[in-house]
Formats: C-alpha cells, structure tokens, sequence
C-alpha cells in the first residue's frame, strides 16, 4: 500500500482567508494580513507542514445500487454516489495529512493568550489541507491516466452517498496508521487536519468543480467557506 511524502504544498493569503470565512480580500485590515504573511513564512522556516498521502487503488468486482465489492476483499461495502461510480472499474481510496505539528502550534498560541495567532494558523492548516487533497487528486488522475482511464472526482465521507459513519472503512482499505492518522469516536481524524477521499477510476468518470461540489452539499446556504458557483 502506497504512501507519499514530502509533497510541495502552495498557499496563497486568499485561501487562508476563504477558510476563515473572508471572501472579499479588500475587507481585511491590513495588519492581519501582514500577520498571515508572517506566519505563513514561520510555517514554512519550522517546517510545521509534514504532508503525507496514503492510497490504495482496488478493483471492483461487483457494483450495484446497493453494494460495492472489491477483488481480494471479502467484505462488501456500502454504495457510494451512483453517478460518481457509474462506469468505474477501479476505486481509489485515500487519506491525507499535514501532519499534527500546525496543530499544536495553534494550540499553543491559544494557551499563551495569543488567539488571533491561533485562529490564523488554524486558517492556514485547514488551507493547506485543500492543497494537499487537490495534490491527491492530481496524483490520483495520472494513476488513471496511466491506464487509460478518468478519474472522478473525489467524494468525502459526510457527502450524499458517503455517510461520516463510513470513514472507519475507508481508513481500514490504507495504510493510514503509517502516515500518523487515526479515528476517534464519530468518526473524527487525528490530527484535524486531515482528509479521506475516494475516486472512481474508469471510462467517462463525472467531474465537479470545486462550486458544483458546494452545491450539492447540505451546508451550501450557511457554510462561510462556500465557493460560489
């Protein structure tokens, strides 16, 4: 079972701001964003990223409304989104991390009463998550792409057709106690900042854009960090 480390990662202020819930650069002062520019620089100078990909890519045997099973593995798994799957002939799964370093640097500003430090880097982790899920996603695609086939795009546990209950499967199917992660109750990852994905891999796959993706989401009218389609 395949992982990936030392993956270069690109973060821009705009980002770290969408996940704070700013959409509109022109309404930060500019002090919090000489603050984001400095702590991305401490980011990147005390090495807090430490990406890491575990995947694995299973061919499926039997794909049905209500079942998915996979070549080597007994166990029959419930069904993903349909439209996502239609015409797949592999499943690639995958979880990501940037390891728990950001995190308890985050914490730490909290704990020294420094909260705005805290928030900021906790904007810039969750940032470089979508960074390294979007990596995972290009990696995932030239996988395909190497045996002529698509790839979909990705679905997370908590997305129509992939319950949050789901992710204990997901992380059996990788080797992702290699890479530092592991679940908790409810289905949580440890460290947050981490990600679980699946890609169907076939002829004619179905691709969202990350708005399209939004709108099929249940938080499209309240969640802050919506892309607008």
């Amino acid at each position: 079972m395949p992982v990936i480390r030392d993956i270069p990662l690109s973060l821009k202020i705009e980002d770290v701001l969408r996940r704070e819930g700013i959409r509109k650069h022109s309404e930060v002062r500019s002090e919090i964003n000489i603050l984001i520019r400095e702590l991305l620089a401490s980011v990147k100078k005390t090495h807090l990223l430490e990406p890491a990909i575990a995947y694995e890519i299973y061919t499926i045997t039997d794909l049905s409304q209500r079942q998915l099973s996979f070549e080597d593995d007994p166990e029959v798994h419930d069904s993903l989104l349909s439209s996502v799957l239609h015409q797949t002939t592999e499943l690639a799964v995958a979880v990501c991390t940037i390891g728990p370093r950001l995190e308890g640097q985050a914490s730490d500003y909290f704990n020294q009463g420094k909260p705005l430090q805290g928030t900021l880097l906790d904007g810039i982790g969750s940032a470089a998550v979508d960074s390294l899920s979007e990596e995972v996603c290009k990696f995932i695609a030239k996988e395909a792409s190497s045996r002529g086939y698509e790839a979909s795009s990705p679905v997370n546990p908590g997305m129509p057709g992939l319950p949050i209950t789901k992710q204990w499967q997901l992380l059996k199917l990788v080797p992702a106690r290699e890479i530092g992660v592991s679940l908790i109750s409810a289905g949580i990852m440890v460290p947050r900042k981490s990600v679980s994905m699946v890609m169907g891999i076939g002829p004619q796959m179905v691709r969202w854009t990350r708005a399209e993706v939004c709108t099929r989401c249940h938080l499209k009218e309240t969640c802050p960090y919506r892309i607008p389609a």
